[in-house]
């Protein structure tokens, strides 16, 4: 008998699948709805101190191989959003709550507010491509990593996991200074700074210019930097990146991942991504033997 229940970073999930923070996480309805619908847990969108408009549109390029989206984070700021925290809490969703902000001291507090309505952990949003000022211009810097994690280390006692980014030119070594900071765990990757043009208007179709690339055209770079990161670590490894089948899932397992998060799947696989990815996984491991999910961590590097 198969087990797909995951102990992660003090978390215990029915399963290994998470939603990923930017998709149907508005609402603690929406939450609540895909939690219903399979999912191990779901982390809300990114959310800041104050409320925060995003881009105008165009936000979002759909592609065959996945999307590109430059929505600019926007958000109603954590004193309103804690409602929803609380209202899909309370109806038993595992909710993982995504921080941002300008400085240490925002993403403390933002994480504080998170903890006091219920979230079962906090995600730090330490990579969002396109937001300027905030997210990648964190992510690029080992010591900043270092400091913002242990900035929220030292105010929440639910774990901690930074959300690294790919468009930088050492993730293991970010992950060493997360790791430094106190971090539970590590989430890789955020999306692949990207841009799309109009051939009729000969400009950029975004109106931000550049987004976040999602789907299956980034997957080979969500492997590569688990791969590396797993070699570097000890401490769990959330994958993300174009995660659509069971078999993608484990090849993030076999790379070093203990657990994945799933987004621009929902677009082609509806709220039933995480079931029919539970069940693929399922039916790998029966396959091939396996019991549990940690049997295949890491096999890749065997």
């Amino acid at each position: 008998m198969t087990d797909l229940a995951v102990k992660l970073a003090g978390l215990s999930l029915r399963n290994p699948t998470l939603l990923a923070s930017g998709i149907l996480d508005e609402t603690g309805g929406s939450l609540l709805r895909v939690f219903k619908s399979g999912a191990g847990a779901v982390v809300s969108k990114s959310i800041c101190l104050l409320p925060r408009d995003g881009y105008k549109n165009p936000t979002i390029v759909e592609l065959e191989n996945g999307m590109i989206n430059a929505m600019g984070l926007p958000n109603p700021g954590i004193e309103e959003y804690v409602a929803e925290v609380a209202k899909a809490v309370k109806a038993g969703a595992i909710l993982v709550g995504s921080a941002f902000g300008k400085d240490e001291q925002e993403y403390a507090s933002v994480a504080k507010e998170f903890e006091k309505h219920g979230a079962a952990a906090v995600e730090l949003n330490l990579s969002c491509p396109h937001a300027k000022g905030l997210g990648l211009d964190i992510a690029q810097s080992a010591g900043a990593v270092e400091g913002f994690t242990r900035a929220v280390k030292g105010v929440v006692k639910i774990p901690v996991m930074p959300k690294l980014s790919p468009n930088v030119t050492n993730v293991a070594n970010l992950g060493l200074a997360a790791e430094r900071g106190g971090a539970d765990a590590i989430v890789a990757i955020n999306t692949v700074k990207a841009i799309a043009i109009s051939t009729e208007l000969r400009m950029p179709i975004l109106s931000n210019k550049y987004g976040g690339l999602s789907g299956p055209a980034i997957k080979p770079i969500g492997l590569r930097c688990v791969y590396d990161l797993y070699a570097a670590v000890d401490i769990p490894i959330i994958g993300v990146g174009g995660v659509t089948t069971g078999l993608d899932a484990v090849e993030y397992f076999m790379a070093g991942a203990s657990a994945v998060q799933i987004g621009t799947a929902l677009r082609t696989r509806g709220y039933s991504a995480f079931r029919l990815i539970c069940k693929e996984i399922q039916q790998f491991m029966e396959k091939e033997g396996f019991k549990t999910i940690g049997e295949m961590v890491g096999l890749a590097h065997e």
